[in-house]
């Protein structure tokens, strides 16, 4: 039997041999296992895109596990992003969507790069990898890697019939084991562009950073990575009450409840051909992300979506669950969130939002309103955001601390300067433009030298975890690891990087408090 130290070694020899092979008279021609593709070189990098990392989940792979893609043997034009998968938004969009893209540096050495695979964000219903092009990633030293994946009632739906029909299927999930496939994808061909497949660093935000947390938790996905970044996670978070998610039997009542009503009785084979019939539009129909981020605020999912499924196999268990029996997978990760981020929830007065707080509402009133003199309007964001995003990140944190893996946890405070007047702090997914070093395109021509400057910042940060594991050095500000013990984060902010305690510490406890109650007493 081969040991395991002398895989590792015969698998970088290997990676190192292909990127030497790769550096040819046309760089930007690589073989990989479906087929050669051809990509478009820059200056300064080299990019691959659109590629297919499995069959197209159309037809009778409607709702299957993703298959392998069909092999071709001419030159495949990869200069184009592929369509995003189905949804309700206006963009380029087919139920034939299962494309990867590649960056990397147009000059590399002998040495394979680590890598950084990005997953997209939007609500499990919307975005694609076309959104966030990752050049300037990739210009840092690193392959960039970004994928599309099924969404909505196409990604996450667990019609009974599917059991009988694919017994070993995971059923349900289908965009978390859209994801594991371009994982796997990358696991296979990633060499071949000069990237190490034994340097993964996984990141993503909102939903995005919620199936990071998936894959941290799912035995399915172990080994297919080595460093994790989780940006104001959701769908799932390491809190089962933060947003809903559905185990097995709920999902797939919520999936033959929905058919029912487009018209698809039964749990049998003719349903499923006649649910495979549906055009794509009843599919995406009433699924935006306004109606996705309605339903979630009053703590429910959409007809005929179930959310994260604990389907018993890609999920044997919540997240909290797993972290909490140290279950995840013991990688270095970066967690944190947005001093403004998500607020789901509902309250059409004070004493209606302060009654969501139980026992402890007299508290929140004089952490929240101690004057008595805030908008309704501005404590929902404030409480309801610590509720969904802040305080499970800082669970997240805990939990992973306490197993003994590396942990630093930041908070992003930073607004672009042409937009201080009107933002009082960071909305949810306002970080993205930072942390991959893309400013400009989200206040155009207004981008400052300041703002430019705290993205190439922020971004070294993260760039750093993926090279090291460790997101110090380049003459950065210390980011120390997370200590539970130790109030100290890496904060973001106007004035520049600041570490030292959190402001919004009592609030946190507050709600931990909460919840920890309501876990031993059910008692609010």
């Amino acid at each position: 039997m081969t040991s395991p130290i002398r895989g590792v070694v015969r698998a970088a020899a290997l990676a190192a041999l292909t990127v030497a092979r790769a550096q040819t008279a046309d760089p930007a021609s690589v073989t990989i296992d479906s087929g050669p593709v051809r990509g478009v070189a820059t200056r300064a990098v080299i990019s691959w895109k659109g590629i297919p990392y499995a069959a197209p989940p159309v037809g009778p792979l409607r709702w299957r596990d993703p298959q392998p893609v069909p092999p071709w043997t001419d030159v495949r034009a990869a200069a184009e992003f592929g369509p995003s998968c189905i949804q309700a938004d206006t963009v380029p969009k087919s139920e034939d969507c299962l494309t990867i893209n590649v960056w990397r540096p147009i000059h590399i050495g002998r040495r394979a790069l680590p890598v950084m695979v990005w997953i997209h964000a939007g609500a499990m219903v919307h975005g694609g990898a076309a959104l966030h092009p990752l050049d300037a990633v990739a210009g840092q030293g690193v392959v960039a890697v970004s994928m599309n994946y099924r969404l909505g009632r196409l990604g996450y739906f667990a019609h009974p019939a599917l059991a009988a029909e694919a017994p070993d299927d995971v059923r349900g999930n289908y965009g978390f084991m859209d994801q594991r496939a371009a994982l796997q994808w990358v696991q296979r061909n990633i060499a071949a562009f000069g990237g190490d497949p034994q340097q993964v660093t996984i990141f993503g935000e909102s939903s995005g950073g919620g199936s990071v947390l998936a894959h941290l938790v799912s035995p399915l996905s172990r080994g297919l990575f080595q460093r994790a970044i989780l940006q104001s996670p959701i769908a799932p978070t390491a809190r089962a009450d933060a947003t809903p998610s559905s185990d097995l039997a709920t999902a797939e009542k919520i999936a033959v409840d929905w058919s029912r009503s487009v018209g698809v009785a039964g749990d049998g084979p003719a349903a499923l051909r006649q649910l495979r019939a549906l055009p794509p539009d009843q599919l995406f129909a009433a699924t935006s992300d306004v109606e996705t981020f309605a339903a979630l605020a009053a703590g429910t999912t959409l007809p005929g979506l179930a959310m994260a499924i604990i389907d018993g196999r890609f999920l044997p268990e919540t997240p909290e669950a797993a972290l909490a029996a140290g279950h995840q997978a013991r990688v270095p990760v970066i967690v944190g969130a947005n001093d403004r981020d998500l607020a789901l929830g509902a309250a059409g007065d004070k004493d209606e939002l302060f009654a969501a707080f139980g026992l402890e509402r007299d508290v929140a009133r004089r952490l929240y309103d101690p004057r008595g003199d805030q908008a309704v309007d501005e404590l929902k964001q404030q409480a309801f955001a610590d509720r969904t995003v802040l305080e499970p990140v800082r669970h997240l944190a805990n939990l992973l601390a306490r197993s003994g893996q590396p942990v630093w946890l930041y908070r992003f405070a930073y607004v672009p300067e042409s937009m201080r007047a009107e933002n009082l702090g960071t909305l949810h997914g306002l970080e993205i433009p930072f942390t991959l070093s893309v400013p400009a395109p989200m206040v155009g021509k207004k981008v400052t030298a300041t703002d430019r400057a705290m993205a190439d910042l922020v971004s070294a940060y993260w760039v750093a975890f993926a090279l090291t594991g460790d997101p110090n050095g380049g003459g950065r500000p210390v980011w120390p690891r997370y200590d539970s013990a130790v109030d100290r984060l890496l904060h973001v902010t106007n004035s520049g990087i600041i570490v030292g305690t959190d402001p919004l510490k009592p609030r946190l406890d507050l709600w931990e408090r909460i919840r920890s109650r309501v876990g031993s007493t059910d008692e609010r």
